[in-house]
């Protein structure tokens, strides 16, 4: 039987199959644990109303929407959808606000509320405002069929 000599073996090879099954491994578990940005749509039934005016067309908003269950999405002027807020804090509100707003100096704030929304949610979004210096605060209506 012929024994090997340590001195005689050349250098050890470094196997990459393992260290590619744990890369490709994490880059599954990233893929399905990662939460992708999307754009938020909270469904409003606006409360009627028989008299009012219709808003300008040229007028510039920045809308608050707020749902059934007191949760906020904000849209700026220039943007296309809204963007669902993470918390409803009015310190949360109130960045979010500022944000939206970008160089407008005293934007027409219009609050879409759903109809079963917590009165306290209205309440939190006209203070956000107001804490801004922000007065001109409107509210959106749905038209009786």
């Amino acid at each position: 039987m012929r024994f090997r000599n340590p001195s005689d073996e050349s250098d050890a090879d470094i196997n990459l199959t393992p260290l590619i099954d744990v890369v490709f491994l994490l880059l599954i578990f990233f893929m399905v644990t990662t939460t992708f940005s999307r754009e938020a749509e909270i469904k409003l039934q606006l409360p009627e109303a028989d008299s009012g005016e219709q808003a300008d067309a040229e007028s510039r908003f920045l809308t608050i929407q707020i749902s059934d269950i007191g949760q906020y999405a904000i849209q700026g002027p220039d943007e296309d959808s809204p963007r669902e807020l993470i918390n409803t804090s009015v310190e949360t509100l109130r960045k979010a606000l500022v944000n939206a707003a970008g160089d407008l100096e005293d934007p027409v704030i219009l609050i879409r509320a759903d109809g079963l929304s917590p009165h306290e949610a209205v309440v939190k979004a006209m203070d956000a405002a107001r804490q801004q210096g922000w007065f001109q605060i409107t509210f959106a209506t749905g038209v009786p069929q």
